[in-house]
């Protein structure tokens, strides 16, 4: 499966190419940080406008307005940029996959599900590996940026139960966002999903196989193929019961995450010891900061995929390399 970063082929793609995404990723949250620093001013700006008629100019207004689309098409164009790139590099990868697949296909085209691993997985595990990989290292950036700025804007500002301790708002976003993580993943593993979604695809590649078979031969029995349907149904509707309870648990925390900063801040909003632009300065950071810390919370989902496909694919492959050495040994 990452065979993608060692064969000599694939070096540049691989190794100058992740350079390239990662770059983009911090110019962005660099942007990112520019455009905090503009909502504090511009608040700032609109709540000395409306505290006294024509304490701003409409030309002052109008290039407050301008540097923010400036610093949103900067972002915009290179979002677009780097998505086009990426991919290009992720079917690179699944290339360099599918390439060593098909020259060992003459043992594999007999394991189970062979088709749909070699077609389908290798699509599924590059795009998701991708995905968790740049929400990652994107989150480890975000937190090296905001971090400071939280911590700078927090000082001397009363906390919800942390009172004036200048790094309330950081522990306070850490045992928030702990507290949720362990509860989601605890939920996982009581539900399961990781094994749901394994059988999932299981049933699902056997259903696609006697399919294909049926395709090109007429004795194959109707009633063959409503019995791995009615499998496929089962799991499905397993899955689907099983997803509701975790995401009634993760709905409900994401929900109350909305207000997690406004609980912080409200000593500090009721005193009125914040302007509204360092408020928005702040809730924004704190999203910021809170949002990567909850990176597992997020993409669990996602990482219960990705379990499930990259099982299938090691499976798959030590199924593969157990035939070729019997075959040498013979």
């Amino acid at each position: 499966m990452f065979r993608f970063f060692t064969q000599k082929k694939w070096l540049y793609w691989a190794w100058l190419g992740s350079v390239i995404i990662l770059s983009s990723l911090w110019v962005q949250v660099k942007i990112d940080v520019k455009i905090n620093e503009w909502f504090g001013v511009f608040y700032d700006m609109i709540q000395k406008a409306l505290a006294e008629p024509n304490a701003i100019t409409i030309d002052e207004y109008w290039t407050s307005l301008a540097s923010f689309i400036t610093l949103a098409g900067m972002y915009i164009a290179l979002y677009v940029a780097i998505s086009f790139f990426t991919a290009h590099f992720l079917f690179r990868w699944r290339t360099a996959m599918v390439e060593w697949y098909h020259s060992v296909y003459d043992r594999a085209r007999n394991i189970e599900g062979a088709s749909q691993r070699v077609q389908e997985d290798t699509i599924k595990f590059t795009r998701i590996m991708e995905s968790l990989g740049t929400s990652f290292i994107e989150s480890v950036m975000v937190l090296i940026q905001f971090v400071p700025i939280l911590l700078g804007l927090s000082v001397g500002i009363p906390i919800f139960f942390f009172g004036e301790w200048q790094y309330g708002l950081i522990t306070g976003a850490l045992l928030w966002t702990i507290g949720g993580t362990v509860f989601l993943i605890g939920l996982g593993w009581l539900l399961r999903l990781v094994g749901v979604e394994y059988d999932l695809q299981k049933k699902e590649a056997a259903y696609r196989k006697i399919l294909v078979v049926a395709e090109d031969e007429d004795n194959i029995r109707p009633k063959t193929i409503n019995e791995l349907f009615d499998d496929v149904r089962s799991i499905h509707f397993l899955s689907y019961i099983r997803y509701l309870y975790f995401n009634i648990g993760r709905m409900a925390y994401l929900q109350a995450n909305v207000l997690s900063a406004y609980v912080f801040l409200a000593p500090a909003i009721v005193a009125g010891v914040v302007t509204l632009g360092v408020m928005q300065q702040i809730i924004r950071a704190f999203g910021r900061v809170e949002g990567s810390m909850q990176y597992l919370l997020k993409a669990w989902p996602t990482i219960i995929e990705l379990a499930s496909v990259y099982k299938r694919l090691r499976e798959f492959e030590n199924v593969i390399n157990s035939i070729e050495h019997k075959e040498e040994k013979i």
